[in-house]
């Protein structure tokens, strides 16, 4: 009697075991997807702010060039990273280059640079970073305007001895009592630029870029 009791317990815990498991596992990949999705819609978000609709007609998302090995250290990147292409109608309009400012005053501060087939930039935005709120968090543009500063810009506007802070003799604002933010985030902008200009991942050269 004792064993066909404890047998029917091991079976309905079993049988219990296994049904948790199953729940579990489906709620794990229904929120897999979900958080999938949102990452997704999140990284399409930040590409259209630097290249609108009205310029490409291409999946951002799906049109990518991965960065070469060689390069990683130029863009700050420890694993790589893809390049995003803009296209309209087939012709390459810009590319939407990962980097990372690796000397932040809080550590590594992740952004994406958008530069056009000129050789201009498009946009520049910062994904991630941790720097103290309230100062170094203001290159976010939801809390200052500064990364718009990058607009339109290129390695000849300003000449290269501006493409620094302005306490440090360049042309670009710092914030009050953090240098070293912005100081970081215009030294990579620059290094990216670089690389947009050794590399050419457009596959063509300004003067062709022209209109």
């Amino acid at each position: 009697m004792l064993g066909t009791s404890i047998s029917t317990n091991s079976l309905l815990l079993g049988l219990f075991a296994l049904v948790t498991a199953a729940v579990l596992a489906g709620t794990q990949a229904g929120t897999a997807d979900r958080i999938a999705q949102a990452e997704r819609e999140a990284a399409q978000k930040a590409l259209l702010e630097i290249v609108p609709l009205e310029r490409h007609n291409n999946d951002l998302l799906v049109d990518t060039l991965a960065v070469a090995p060689q390069h990683w250290e130029q863009l700050g990147l420890k694993n790589g990273g893809k390049i995003h292409l803009a296209r309209d109608h087939g012709k390459a309009v810009a590319a939407i280059i990962p980097a990372v400012a690796p000397d932040g005053y809080s550590g590594d501060i992740k952004l994406i640079v958008g530069v056009n087939a000129d050789g201009s930039l498009a946009g520049v935005r910062v994904l991630t970073h941790s720097e103290t709120p309230g100062l170094g968090d203001k290159v976010e543009l939801k809390k200052s305007d500064w990364i718009l500063g990058f607009n339109g810009k290129s390695l000849s506007n300003p000449i290269p001895d501006g493409w620094s802070v302005k306490k440090d003799g360049g042309e670009f604002d710092q914030f009050t009592g953090a240098t070293i933010t912005p100081r970081a985030v215009v030294g990579q902008v620059k290094r990216t630029l670089q690389y947009f200009a050794e590399t050419r991942p457009l596959g063509q050269t300004q003067e062709e870029a022209a209109p």
